[in-house]
């Protein structure tokens, strides 16, 4: 006989998300019954979603379509609804719409908040519901299997101290990428810590099975690169600093220098464009010997999507630099 799912009167949950239809009643289904209350925060969704939740009993907050939608905002709007409702909480389940939460992940994580108060945050293991339905999947799976133990972010699935959320005002409502790991730099700078516990959290649909929908999450990638570095990419933090001289390097400065040699020297020097394969075979080799499945389509990937990560870093500068609204860039 299996058993009742436990209610944790301390927990209560945000899940944001658009047009996610039946992953979004998976997602609550798995939450219902187990926190004190589920404030579901929509984006805009033209296919009932809302309506789907709110029949569900859960609580629904419908952004303002006037203002620019971005994930950290509707974070923010989620946890302001549920300290109204529910202002006794101690802790927050962060959930995107599209991922189911483990059965033992609650229970897990509030436990090792209360026992460890000088950590704000808690993350598990997130995993793909269908890696085997495409590479872009599978690499997705991957990225998201980060060491246990002690670490200096999480992603958007981690279940967070109310008094350390506070404190730090929050998620920076205006970034549409990487908003967790930039509210993490601000817990850290404040004596918090995050820690990752070895244990299943989320179960994430990524639905990715074209070539264009891995482009744009590149394009996202490198947007979040350049302004993570921008806000935070001094010593001693140097944010994203590494990643985004990466992408420029590998997208934008060798074919440059390739181009640029040939007005001199002749064609002869585009074999400067020979190290890409050279990377490639190296990368490949380094993720055979690590059992990575499929090591040389993963080690294409990773280099081709340097040209999008620096696109999107053009994009973050090219409008940062006349002044306009960033938009979010969507994959799904």
């Amino acid at each position: 006989m299996m058993n009742e799912p436990e209610l944790n009167n301390r927990v209560g949950a945000v899940v944001i998300g658009r047009n996610e239809g039946d992953r979004l009643v998976c997602c609550l289904l798995t939450m219902i019954e187990r926190v004190k209350l589920i404030v579901y925060v929509d984006s805009g969704s033209t296919d009932n979603s809302p309506q789907r939740a709110a029949a569900m009993g859960v609580e629904v907050v419908a952004l303002d379509m006037g203002i620019p939608f971005t994930a950290a905002r509707a974070r923010n709007e989620g946890v302001e609804h549920l300290l109204k409702r529910a202002p006794d909480i101690g802790y927050i389940q962060f959930v995107d719409g599209d991922c189911e939460i483990d059965a033992g992940w609650i229970s897990k994580a509030s436990a090792f908040l209360d026992s460890h108060p000088q950590y704000a945050v808690v993350c598990g293991r997130r995993r793909e519901r269908y890696p085997e339905h495409s590479i872009y999947n599978m690499m997705c799976d991957t990225e998201w299997n980060t060491p246990v133990g002690e670490a200096k972010s999480c992603g958007g699935d981690a279940m967070m101290r109310v008094s350390a959320f506070r404190e730090v005002g929050g998620y920076r409502a205006d970034l549409i990428a990487g908003e967790e790991p930039e509210l993490c730099i601000r817990l850290r700078k404040k004596h918090w810590r995050i820690w990752r516990l070895d244990a299943e959290m989320t179960l994430h649909d990524a639905a990715i099975t074209r070539f264009g929908q891995w482009w744009r999450r590149s394009m996202r990638a490198g947007h979040a690169y350049a302004e993570g570095a921008c806000l935070h990419g001094a010593s001693p933090e140097r944010h994203w600093v590494k990643e985004s001289i990466r992408s420029w390097l590998w997208g934008l400065w060798i074919p440059v220098v390739a181009l640029l040699a040939s007005i001199f020297y002749g064609a002869g020097a585009f074999l400067i464009l020979a190290v890409y394969p050279l990377h490639i075979f190296r990368l490949g080799l380094r993720n055979k010997w690590s059992s990575q499945a499929y090591p040389w389509a993963r080690a294409f990937f990773s280099v081709a999507g340097k040209f999008a990560e620096v696109y999107g870093q053009l994009k973050f500068h090219h409008n940062r630099w006349l002044g306009r609204a960033i938009k979010l860039i969507e994959y799904k």
